[in-house]
């Protein structure tokens, strides 16, 4: 804030010592030619020149420091002279500082001669004051930082120094001004004539008000930048308010002070802005206001700047657009010049931004000066004046709309936005408009003030104007006998004015005359129209357009209007009357809404409709200037409003705006805007429009609008366009909306009177919530329009920091069915309670009241206590964060107890003591319904309550709790409080945490604590803190037999925990007591203290004494009192500086206690000590006792004398070593003890192992103890050696992940050979490369190994993959290997019981060359057991294939051989098969499909098959092949599936069918255009085909009737997804009932209409030698159940069914019914799947019985049915039975937990079972399922994906997995499955060589847990692919 300073000539002097430092710092900064200027004003320094400154700057600084004494001590004139130049020329003064200068200097002595060689002008008629006189600032409006101007002094610097610029000569010049500032007050005063005429009443700034806004300047606005948190999120809607104070002042006291700033006056569209700013002017140009008279005011209408497009300079904007002066160019010269000299002497008004087409640049950067006289766009030369780049110094007014304050940020120095009118307001301007004749304005005031929507128009003036026509019109048309009179209808009408800007056209007529009728009939017409008053809006505008229509001079067919109507009914008369002109005025405003037009030239409207708007004054006239200066006649609607409702017309009466229109333009425009809103010109009322008039009472006017002349059909088209309106809001009712957007809906939807609508509102939104907006009355009215219709339906109203007048709360009321009601502003008090108190009785299902965050007192309180008592149905009070104190508590208390179904009662933040806490709590005894009273340091209180309806139905109420936090408790106020409990009913729980007390408070408590009645727990953390507390304490549990534990923790933050029996969450089976002393401090000797205060407790369960300083001595101790602790169950030692010595006594006290069964320690017994005990058995030696030392550097001795003390357990024992470093030489000592240890059964030593000696040590433990069954060592991983109790029979050993050397292999493979026989030996990740393996390999022969040997991740190479191949030659028992060098390294060799095997090689991924595949061929030439061959994705050439083929020699087991790579596709895998033909003459079959090219060779053999399936082959690629075929006559199959062969396919069949006489199966799957036309007759022919495959296929008629002729001689047939006419395909259905050989028929995917159903039918009962039947996905248009019942039962005779697919037959219960008859003679049946068939779980029980006699059943899928727990039951008693089941597919059904138990006893009898899929069968507990599996040896599919299952079940999972040694494939996505789960799959896959995938998409394992453990594990799964 500007400094100020009385301008007293006495003080110039010594405000200039105290600024002298700050002035010599900025002098000094200047440049020499200023310093020169001013130095010159001493005497004997007029020579002074540059030079003399071009010493140091030393010199320059001493000279400026002589300069300011010297005028510190000159005279008063001297001194402000000085001053006032070093504001003129020095630049970078702060803003404070040259404010205070020229305040101090001010015009104290204008005339000095050193600066002006003239005084300033004043205008004429400007009041003079004496050159001695100092002016006071106070005294006059000029402004704070005005400066006098200076004249064209010439310098006398050098011509080549660079020039001060100077302020032109006064003389002329300002002449010139003062004769243009009188033009323009001529202008202004002839302006305020015409706009006076037209005024109800005089215009006073003094009347009318303002509220002033806190403006912040751009360098002070906080940042609102959004955080990464924010960013992305919808921008919020900005406060109703806009930071506008509820704060009032005059507009006269608001402008005070305005000189030399830009001022922001904000007002909605009607509220008077632009006669205000031309009140302003007249006031100016008659020498009062606040601006004075000898400033230039220059009052610019930004409507008409929107008409100038071209750049201009600001001369060319001040004298063509607004007055030009009389004289020559010289005159405009001199007045520009005296402008720029003098920019404090100007004012501009810029009025109405927010009807500018332009949004000003925002400025970013620092600003820099504009040239003034360079032409620049209009928005830019504003924007200039904004930011003081033009004119600085200027008085700048600008009026906008609060939209628009957004855009001066930064800019304005104050804002003020106009108030509405209040009722007095509104009163008055309705008296005056109807002073003719006073009783109508009386009824026409109280019509307005009891109606809500015309309440909420007449706040604005012009509204209030177009209020008053409207009733006017009502009241007139009520009467018979009404005289013509015509009324003046002003644009201006606000005070007369409004909205639209502009000179107005005004109508008069005599608005006088007496106004006859008596009493009565006032009171009759009053009756009459408030039953016809417009009951919206849109519908008063529909009057109010009536009634300017009935204004026509000219109205037409007068006679003619009917005399018996209603008001209503007249304006729809007068709308058919005026139909065509209302039609072009409506496009006319729709036209300007699109183009945001407010304006329209002559010629915009045609003659007839502009004197006709004229007339009736729809129009008003406006002067303007065109590009060229020239003024012309242009037109706009009375108000914005106006043109908008006519827009609205248009939109709904006329087809020429479309749907896709209308959509556009519909939207929700609140009133509240963002920065992000688009600025438009209008009021955005238009969608309020569009939907009133979507109401029904508005369709007649609609109609007779939208009719066409001498027709009628308009009204269907107003009616669908009025439901597209309705439908808009519809789906704005179901979409998630701010509380600002809400409130708009409401308006919309009151506005369409439409109730269905209003409810789907708050439907979906069980309140509706409003936050940082202004709420007028009509705002609750729509609310309550909205609330009203959800009937009995309870809804909420949640106000939050919303400015809302006592006036609106006179309104809610009328919102029926609230049941919750929020208030929270500061700005609601006493007087808002008071009010609110008045009402709330109304509200009578109201149960939810906050009133919070306010201003209320005890007084507010004590209302609304009163107000409560009436609303019965209250169950939560919020009245925190108010001022109640203790007395309003109490009111609020008293009248707790009458509120019978009182629940929560919530006081925090009310400024009260402890007072208040303590008659709260005095309370409980008389008000037994008080349930939790919680009091937290004189801040929080809330009071919970039970209601009484519990007592009634005798339900058992919980019993109270009271919580006191921190609380400041003396001894005194103890000993009080404890009485006060004992005499409380019983407590659950007390809490008195934070106090702080010292040791005799607490012993004052522990003294009443058994007379308390607590049930569950007293805490008091936080109260006590010291050793000896802790002694007090633990004497509760043998003093008072109530206390059953007993929790202490001294350490921050302190914990106290005093619980008792009702405590425990799983109440115990007998008395058990628990001490929990954590964190205490406790020494050896404070031990003893405990004991003794503890007593003989011998029901001590749980002992918790971790973190103490005990010590070995303290554990001692601890260990001799044992014997006493006969209930013991777990101790706690943790962090009591236990060495190495204190865990050999746990050793010994593990082997002596036969009740200690567990003992945890880490780091050496630093931190964890865990003892464990279980009850005494000490006869039991199979017991498990565990002594586990983790985290500790343990040293060779140290386990030496470990394990020799654990020697003496005779029990089985488990010894964890883990996470501690074992040397070699502690391992040594380790293995000469183990087998002495006899007892011990596991040995974990995971993440000890660091060197591979070491590990080597460990697996010589194989030879030296023949109980190990399992050793698995890893480095620096899980590692453990399993025992058994006797000897093992089955023992694997993993080594993994350490570089074994050459020497470690040897001593290895030394240990193995003379070690027990392996099932399995991994030895992968161990960097053995090429020739570790050779060397291992050599050994396979001698090595016992009965399962496999891992080599995978060793490094290896092409030829390291080779030596693994030999094997196959060198070891008999070898019967696999399986090799891989892509990204994950494979290698596995695997072993047959016996030699002579059949033996597979099978080889991915391993980029072999051609002398790799010689290599591999003589290897497979010496194996004559190799019979399968797998070569995959390894980077083959074709000619290497070739070769590789040619080389093979073939044994008479016969070799399939298969080879994939990704070119063996269309042409070239054509060519690659007939190369091969070639080249060997073994190939008995070839394949190619996809990618993969399949050979089966066998000796002296004659090629029999042929594919080629969907490798992407076409038929003329197949030309090769053709001589191949023909002379294969013993070609049985050929096999051309899914290609896409075309006409030439057809051809090349058609070539080669006629040469293979014994051909009997073909197969042509289609996957393109087949003509299978071409073909029929080639296979009519083929008499040897009996399995034939034309899937997919077209067939024409023709074809069709060709194929009739061989189908009977056919075996196997498959027609699914073929396509054919109704007649072909019953002409194909018929035949099949001929072929009485069919065994296998495929008819997936049909479409079927009743004719060939029923053929069908028929024609499968002809068909008994039926195998196969596949009949999935047929559809069967309008099908019925009967439809299906014939089908089933047409398979009544096929007794030889092996395989049946039905699904998605939706068969359901009936038709499953029909199919269990069956099933008992399908005897052989292998496979059924009947997938999707809404199969009940009744209907499933008794299908599995049926299929109990299908014995040799293999594959049973029901997915996608309706099974559960019954059908999962029968499936434990059929499905053992069913010993063959391989598949069992249950996916998709609702089996429940039981049910999985029940599966999961089937499943563990399936011991053949290979693919299991339980993918979403509706229980998330399969963790039996999981467990069953390990008893499926040969399981290789499990699917439970879709299950919500959790880490329970997959750990289950993870261990059965090893059991399962050829599981490929385990889908788990989409369940709950955690990275503990996914870590234990990742450990068990490891034992699991042939598994392939896991999939785990859909998890709760995070993105980088997932990479991580798929970089771990290739086979875990994250993706969805």
């Amino acid at each position: 804030m500007d400094e100020e300073v009385d301008p007293d000539p006495e003080n110039v002097n010594s405000v200039l010592h105290q600024e002298s430092s700050e002035l010599l710092t900025i002098i000094n900064s200047q440049l020499p030619t200023v310093i020169i200027e001013l130095s010159k004003m001493m005497p004997g320094n007029a020579g002074l020149n540059i030079n003399h400154l071009a010493g140091s700057a030393a010199a320059r600084t001493e000279h400026i420091k002589t300069m300011l004494e010297y005028f510190r001590a000159a005279s008063a004139a001297d001194c402000c002279n000085f001053l006032q130049s070093v504001c003129m020329l020095c630049e970078n003064i702060p803003m404070h500082l040259e404010s205070r200068l020229m305040s101090v200097a001010g015009h104290t002595h204008i005339s000095c001669s050193a600066v002006l060689e003239a005084p300033a002008t004043f205008p004429a008629d400007a009041k003079q004051l004496p050159a001695t006189e100092p002016v006071s600032l106070r005294n006059t409006d000029v402004c704070e930082k005005s400066s006098p101007s200076v004249t064209d002094k010439k310098s006398s610097s050098p011509p080549s120094e660079p020039q001060l610029v100077k302020r032109p000569r006064i003389g002329k010049t300002s002449d010139h001004w003062e004769q243009y500032v009188v033009a323009v007050m001529d202008l202004l005063l002839s302006r305020w004539e015409r706009l006076s005429k037209r005024l109800l009443r005089e215009v006073l700034l003094e009347n009318v008000w303002v509220s002033p806004r806190t403006v912040i300047r751009g360098k002070d606005r906080p940042d609102k930048t959004p955080g990464s948190a924010d960013r992305g999120s919808r921008t919020p809607e900005s406060d109703g308010d806009l930071g506008f104070s509820d704060t009032r002042v005059t507009l006269e006291t608001f402008l005070q002070g305005c000189a030399g700033k830009v001022t922001v006056l904000v007002g909605q569209s009607g509220s008077g802005k632009t006669l205000l700013m031309s009140v302003l002017g007249q006031q100016w140009a008659r020498g009062l206001g606040p601006v004075p008279s000898y400033f230039l005011f220059i009052l610019l209408e930004f409507r008409q700047l929107n008409l100038l497009s071209r750049p201009l300079s600001l001369s060319e904007l001040l004298f063509r657009h607004y007055l030009p002066p009389k004289g020559d160019d010289y005159e405009k010269r001199a007045i520009v010049d005296y402008l720029l000299s003098n920019p404090e002497q100007s004012c501009w008004v810029l009025d109405g931004y927010d009807e500018f087409h332009k949004k000003l640049p925002r400025q970013e950067v620092k600003k820099k000066q504009l040239d003034p006289e360079k032409p620049l766009p209009v928005k830019d030369l504003i924007s200039g004046l904004l930011n003081r780049q033009l004119l600085p110094g200027c008085t700048v007014m600008v009026t906008c709309r609060a939209r628009d304050v957004i855009d001066f940020e930064g800019i304005s120095d104050r804002v003020g936005q106009l108030r509405e009118w209040d009722c007095h307001d509104i009163k008055e301007y309705v008296h005056n408009y109807f002073k003719a004749d006073r009783s109508v304005g009386v009824q026409a005031a109280d019509l307005i003030l009891s109606t809500p929507h015309l309440l909420a128009m007449s706040s604005l003036p012009a509204c209030c104007n177009i209020c008053c026509i409207c009733l006017d019109y009502l009241l007139l048309e009520g009467r018979d006998a009404r005289r013509a009179r015509t009324r003046a209808i002003s644009e201006v009408v606000m005070l007369g004015g409004g909205g639209s800007r502009g000179e107005n056209r005004a109508q008069s007529g005599d608005q006088g005359g007496g106004r006859t009728g008596g009493s009565e009939d006032m009171m009759m017409d009053t009756i009459n129209v408030t039953a016809q008053l417009p009951s919206t809006l849109t519908q008063a505008y529909l009057t109010v357009l009536g009634a300017f229509l009935s204004h026509d001079p000219e109205r037409r067919g007068r006679t003619d209007t009917p005399n018996t109507v209603t008001p209503q009914e007249s304006t729809v008369w007068l709308l058919s009357q005026y139909r065509s002109e209302l039609c072009e005025l409506s496009q006319l405003a729709w036209k300007g809404l699109e183009s945001s037009q407010i304006l329209f030239m002559e010629e915009d409207i045609s003659q007839d409709v502009l004197k006709f708007s004229i007339n009736t004054g729809l129009l008003t006239q406006v002067e303007v200037r065109r590009e060229d200066g020239t003024l012309v006649n242009s037109f706009c609607f009375i108000h914005l409003t106006v043109q908008e409702f006519l827009a609205a017309l248009r939109i709904m009466t006329s087809r020429d705006v479309s749907d896709s229109q209308l959509k556009k333009t519909f939207s929700l425009k609140t009133r509240w805007m963002t920065k992000s809103d688009q600025r438009t010109v209008f009021t955005d009322s238009l969608h309020l429009y569009v939907c009133g008039l979507a109401s029904q009472n508005c369709t007649q006017a609609l109609v007779e609008i939208a009719r066409t002349s001498g027709g009628t059909g308009g009204k269907n088209w107003v009616q669908k366009r009025q439901a597209l309106v309705l439908k808009l809001l519809d789906n704005l009712c179901h979409n998630n909306l701010t509380g600002p957007k809400v409130l708009e809906l409401c308006h919309c939807v009151q506005e369409s009177q439409d109730r269905k609508l209003a409810q789907k509102i708050v439907e979906t939104r069980g309140t509706l919530e409003l936050r940082n907006i202004r709420l007028l009355p009509n705002d609750i009215d729509a609310l309550a329009f909205v609330v009203n219709s959800k009937d009995d339906n309870d809804i909420g109203l949640d106000f939050g920091a919303c400015s809302m007048e006592l006036d609106c709360l006179d309104v809610l009321p009328r919102c029926q069915y609230i049941y919750f009601l929020c208030f929270r502003s500061r700005k609601y008090g006493d007087k808002f309670a008071e009010k609110l108190s008045s009402i709330l009785p109304k509200f009578t299902t109201l149960r939810k009241l906050e009133f919070c965050g306010s201003t209320m007192t005890a007084a507010g309180a004590a209302s609304l206590a009163s107000a409560l008592q009436n609303c019965p149905h209250i169950t939560e009070i919020n009245l925190s964060d108010n001022n109640l104190k203790d007395t309003g508590i109490k009111h609020i208390a008293d009248v707790c107890t009458k509120l019978p179904r009182l629940v929560s009662l919530m006081l925090g933040r009310n400024n009260f003591s402890l007072k208040a806490v303590d008659y709260l709590i005095r309370t409980m005894s008389s008000c037994l319904n008080i349930q939790h009273i919680r009091a937290d340091e004189m801040k929080e209180m809330t009071v919970t309550f039970c209601q009484n309806s519990d007592f009634n139905n005798h339900k058992p109420k919980s019993e109270p709790t009271i919580s006191l936090l921190n609380q400041k408790w003396s001894k005194p106020d103890m000993q009080k409080l404890a009485e006060s409990l004992t005499h409380c009913p019983a407590l659950s729980v007390l809490d008195l945490s934070g106090g702080h007390w010292d040791l005799e408070t607490l012993r004052t408590l522990t003294q009443f604590l058994p007379r308390f009645n607590v049930s569950k727990e007293i805490i008091v953390n936080d109260s006590c803190s010291s050793v000896e507390a802790v002694v007090i304490l633990t004497a509760l549990l043998s003093d008072c037999p109530a206390v059953i534990e007993l929790r202490v923790r001294l350490q921050r933050p302190v914990q106290v925990s005093i619980v008792f029996s009702g405590g425990r969450q799983k109440p115990a089976d007998e008395i058990s007591k628990i001490l929990c002393l954590s964190c205490c401090g406790l020494l050896p000797a404070d031990l003893e203290k405990v004991w003794r205060s503890l007593g003989t407790s011998s029901e001590l369960t749980l002992l918790d004494l971790s973190s103490n300083s005990l010590g070995n001595k303290g554990l001692g101790k601890l260990l001799e009192i044992l014997p006493r602790l006969s209930s013991i169950r777990e101790i706690n030692a943790s962090s009591n500086q236990i060495t190495m010595e204190g865990v050999l006594m746990l050793a010994g006290a593990l082997c002596s206690h036969n009740n200690l069964t567990q003992i945890h320690i880490s780091h050496g017994g630093r931190e964890q000590v865990t003892l464990k005990f279980c009850p005494d058995k000490s006869e039991d030696n199979q017991q498990l006792k565990v002594f586990r030392i983790n985290n500790s550097s343990l040293l060779p001795t140290n386990v030496t004398a470990l394990c020799r003390r654990l020697l003496q357990c005779h029990s089985h024992l488990e010894l964890d070593l883990s996470h501690s470093l074992l040397t070699d030489k502690a391992i040594e000592n380790l293995l000469k003890v183990l087998p002495k240890m006899t007892s011990l059964q596991r040995l974990n030593v995971s993440h000890s192992i660091t060197s591979a000696d070491g590990a080597l040590n460990l697996v010589n433990c194989l030879t030296v103890n023949q109980r190990v069954t399992s050793l698995e060592l890893r480095h620096q991983a899980e590692s453990f050696i399993q025992f058994d109790s006797v000897t093992a029979e089955h023992t694997s050993c993993r080594l993994n992940d350490f570089a074994l050397n050459v020497e470690n292999l040897e001593r290895l493979l030394e240990i193995l050979q003379h070690g027990p026989r392996l099932s399995v030996l991994d030895l992968s990740s161990n960097q053995l490369k090429d020739e570790g393996v050779r060397r291992f390999v050599d050994s396979v022969p001698v090595l016992p190994i009965t399962s496999y040997i891992n080599l995978s991740n060793n490094s290896l190479t092409q030829q390291g993959l080779l030596d693994v191949a030999s094997t196959l030659r060198a070891c008999g028992r070898v019967s696999g290997v399986e090799a891989g060098l892509g990204a994950e390294e494979r290698c596995l060799i695997w072993f047959a019981q016996s030699e002579g095997c059949e033996k597979t090689l099978s080889v991915r991924e391993s980029s072999l060359e051609c002398d790799h595949l010689v290599r591999l061929a003589d290897i497979m030439s010496l194996c004559p057991s190799l019979t399968k061959v797998e070569l995959r994705n390894s980077l083959l050439q074709s000619d290497w294939i070739v070769h590789f083929v040619k080389q093979l020699n073939i044994h008479e087991r016969g070799l399939s051989v298969s080879i994939e790579e990704g070119w063996i596709r269309s042409e070239e895998a054509v060519t690659l098969v007939c190369r091969c033909l070639e080249l060997n003459s073994s190939i008995r079959t070839i394949k190619v499909q996809h990618a993969t090219l399949h050979l089966s060779l066998r000796r002296s053999t004659e090629l029999t098959s042929v594919s080629f399936v969907d490798c992407a082959v076409e038929g003329h690629h197949l030309a090769p092949m053709k001589g191949f075929i023909q002379k294969c006559p013993l070609l049985t199959e050929l096999d051309l599936s899914h290609n896409r062969l075309g006409l030439g396919g057809a051809e090349f069949l058609c070539s080669v069918l006629p040469s293979l006489p014994h051909l009997s199966s073909l197969s042509i799957a289609s996957k393109g255009t087949f003509v299978i036309e071409r073909l029929s007759e080639a296979l009519l022919q083929a008499t040897a085909i009996q399995c034939l495959n034309l899937s997919g296929h077209v067939i024409g008629d023709a074809a069709a009737e060709i194929m009739t002729e061989m189908l009977p001689r056919l075996r196997s047939l498959n027609l699914s997804h073929c396509l054919w006419t109704a007649a072909g395909g019953l002409q194909l259905i018929r035949a099949l009932g001929k072929s009485v050989s069919m065994e296998s028929l495929s008819l997936d995917s049909l479409q079927l209409n009743e004719e060939s159903r029923m053929c069908l039918s028929q024609s499968l009962r002809n068909i008994n030698s039926l195998r196969s039947l596949k009949m999935n996905k047929i559809a069967m248009e309008q099908s019925g159940e009967s439809d299906v019942f014939n089908l089933l039962a047409a398979m009544e005779g096929h007794t030889r069914m092996e395989e049946i697919e039905l699904d998605s037959w939706r068969m359901a219960d009936g038709g499953t019914e029909q199919l269990i008859r069956l099933l008992p003679v399908w005897t052989e049946l292998r496979k059924i799947s009947l997938s999707k068939n809404l199969i009940s779980d009744r209907s499933g029980v008794k299908l599995l019985g049926a299929l109990s006699s299908c014995s040799r059943l293999e594959e049973l899928h029901l997915s996608g049915n309706s099974l559960g727990d019954l059908s999962a039951v029968r499936m434990a008693l059929v499905l053992p039975s069913l010993t063959h089941i391989t598949v069992l597919d249950i996916s998709e059904n609702k089996i429940g937990d039981e049910g999985s138990v029940s599966l999961s006893r089937a499943i563990m009898c399936l011991k053949k079972l290979a693919k299991l899929d339980l993918t979403s069968v509706g229980t998330s507990e399969l963790c039996a399922v999981a467990a069953s599996l390990a008893h499926c040896p040969l399981i290789q599919d499990v699917r439970l994906g879709w299950n919500n299952c959790g880490d329970e079940v997959v750990e289950e999972l993870a261990r059965v997995m090893p059991l399962c040694q050829g599981l490929i494939r385990i889908d788990l996505e989409s369940n709950s499955v955690s990275v503990c789960g996914a870590e234990a799959l990742l450990r068990a896959s490891q034992s699991c060589p042939a598994l392939q995938l896991i999939r785990l998409w859909r998890n709760k394992v995070s993105p980088s847990e997932a990479e991580r453990l798929s970089q771990k594990d290739r086979r875990l799964n994250f993706s969805s692919t």
